[in-house]
């Protein structure tokens, strides 16, 4: 399971990876929650087992429904605070705290702003004429007003609004906003002079009597005529809608990417063409020219596997990709074009390159492609020219009664999710996912032999490789696609024993069409519950070198669907699917 959404871990032996079913113990035992858990959720699942042949009570309420091996995941409602829980059957049992936590915090008649719901919650510093939002939560019936240099704003309350649910509530279902905190105050204003504003003073006005606190970070207004121009430094610039990991991702920035930084807020800097980026993905380059450019002649050549365009450039520029079922769009910012001839001769994969100066030093560059199906890209910048890698359909030989190979030439990258210290979700009697994951993985790669593939895998035993690594090889990899293979867990509020089946996430438009047909071919050949396809933004999804799809195999913490997971026959029924689930979908996409 993907890291925000997984089980938490827990302290249990580790399970050696076996192709024999996993049996209950027959002493009552309880892997999630942990001792001592905290949630905001307002109940929780308790994941376990207990011999099969007795009772197994919650504070004195029996566990009615349970698994033929005795497994069980019952949930309970949480009061706010702490709730104790004890599981018991016959002489033995086990018992657990765990504490719920506010939302939002507990507001009351007293006099106090509380420093840690103020807005700025850091420092900031934004361009002349843009609009500044200060914000405070106060107790029922007082002012707020903000003393910043000298100027004072006052603070009004904010009507009406809700709080959205975490991006994880996709998964549960429990998507619906719900009443924000009621005592929310807001207030924005524009500051048009560079310099620096100051930390604001929060002041709140209650029964006439009125106190201080001071704001979490100064505000500047930057110089526009004296702005910095940095440069990203890490392989992949990780580009985000806003200032922190809550937000969107963007198109990365290869490195060496060039941008006039004209915003910053805490360890984030914001780029002249709008993404904002950490601070240490970039460094400061003195005394140059803002980072602009004219771009002409734009030529092509065949590499192996692939077409590569140069788009020759005056200084290394930020860009967006924007991919359609038939077209890949290439932004370029901050570029004004002069272009009279580009060349592009006869390709296997573009039937036409058009361009548009879309906006002033915004230049949108258009492939029409010759299939559906995309198999990524890749842009880096040599010096200062620009090149973008598109990947080419894989060569497969036709199936025939000579060539049973019919992988023969395909290479597959299998990612067993997790490992070592990392146990991934976790089953009722302990089994950690990241043994499953292994077993299923080896399993896969036998099958996807023997019809001719050559896989490779991101680990081959019980050790941690670190997602950046594990991205790495996907991209590096010259690959026909990538898997990652996984095993489901559930966030606390979910519904731990009625939750069950397959699902499938990507992220690239060129990896939706596998996510779907392997989704819908494994389902039903196996005759297993759907879980849904998704898109989601996760560091196993997000290589765009090749079509990459994670997989969530079924749900450890379900009783039922543990026992399916950890049968031998279901685990070979499932390798050979996802092995013809592939074949099948890489005959279907070859262009025609």
């Amino acid at each position: 399971m993907k890291n925000n959404y997984m089980i938490a871990s827990v302290l249990v032996p580790i399970v050696a990876i076996m192709a024999t079913p996993v049996t209950a113990e027959t002493g009552l035992r309880l892997v999630y929650p942990p001792a001592d858990h905290q949630t905001t959720a307002d109940r929780i699942f308790f994941i376990g087992t207990a011999a099969p042949d007795f009772p197994v009570t919650i504070n004195g309420q029996a566990i009615d429904q349970r698994s033929p091996q005795g497994h069980f995941a019952p949930s309970l409602p949480l009061a706010v605070g702490a709730n104790t829980f004890t599981l018991q059957q016959q002489d033995r049992s086990v018992a657990v705290t765990v504490t719920r936590i506010r939302e939002q915090p507990t507001i009351s008649a007293e006099m106090i702003l509380d420093a840690n719901y103020l807005i700025p919650s850091r420092p900031l510093a934004r361009l002349p004429g843009e609009l500044i939002c200060l914000g405070a939560i106060a107790p029922p019936g007082g002012t707020v007003t903000v003393q910043l240099v000298n100027q004072t704003l006052a603070l009004r309350p904010v009507l009406g609004n809700s709080q959205l649910p975490p991006n994880y509530a996709v998964l549960t279902g429990l998507t619906n906003p719900t009443p924000a905190q009621p005592n929310q105050h807001q207030g924005c204003l524009v500051a048009n002079t560079p310099g620096n504003l100051g930390e604001p003073e929060f002041q709140l006005t209650l029964n006439g009597q009125t106190t201080s606190q001071a704001g979490n970070g100064a505000i500047e207004i930057l110089d526009p005529e004296n702005l910095a121009v940095v440069e990203v430094t890490s392989e992949q610039g990780a580009v985000r809608t806003g200032a922190s990991t809550d937000f969107s991702r963007m198109t990365p920035l290869p490195r060496g990417t060039r941008a006039t930084l004209t915003g910053r807020e805490g360890d984030w800097v914001r780029l002249d063409y709008g993404g904002w980026i950490r601070s240490t993905e970039v460094k400061v380059v003195p005394n140059v020219a803002l980072p602009l450019t004219t771009i002409r002649g734009i030529t092509s050549r065949l590499v192996p596997g692939a077409t590569e365009i140069i788009f020759p450039l005056e200084t290394p520029v930020p860009l967006s990709v924007q991919q359609g079922d038939r077209t890949f769009t290439l932004t370029l910012f901050n570029t004004t074009a002069q272009t009279d001839t580009i060349r592009l001769d006869d390709n296997p994969i573009i039937s036409r390159l058009d361009w548009q100066q879309a906006a002033p030093g915004r230049v949108n560059y258009t492939f029409s492609l010759k299939n559906s199906q995309q198999w990524g890209y890749s842009l880096r910048y040599e010096g200062t020219n620009l090149i973008l890698k598109l990947r080419h359909p894989p060569a497969l030989r036709s199936r025939n009664a000579s060539n049973p190979q019919s992988l023969a030439g395909v290479r597959i990258l299998l990612d067993p999710g997790h490992g070592e210290t990392d146990l991934g979700a976790v089953g009722p009697n302990g089994y950690p996912e990241k043994d499953i994951n292994l077993l299923i993985s080896q399993m896969v790669r036998r099958e996807l032999e023997a019809k001719g593939a050559t896989v490779l895998m991101t680990r081959e035993d019980d050790r941690e490789i670190p997602l950046a690594e594990r991205v790495q090889q996907i991209n590096t990899g010259e690959l026909t696609l990538a898997l990652s293979i996984h095993y489901n867990a559930l966030p606390d509020d979910g519904d731990a024993l009625n939750t069950q089946g397959i699902s499938t996430f990507w992220y690239h438009p060129q990896a939706h069409s596998l996510a779907v047909f392997l989704h819908n071919y494994l389902t039903q050949q196996l005759d297993r519950p759907s879980y849904g396809i998704y898109w989601n933004n996760l560091a196993l999804t997000r290589p765009q070198a090749t079509p990459t799809v994670l997989l969530e195999l079924g749900f450890m913490i379900n009783p039922e669907e543990f026992e399916w997971i950890t049968n031998p026959e279901a685990q070979q029924k499932l390798a050979g699917a996802i092995a013809e689930g592939v074949n099948q979908w890489l005959y279907q996409s070859m262009p025609q």
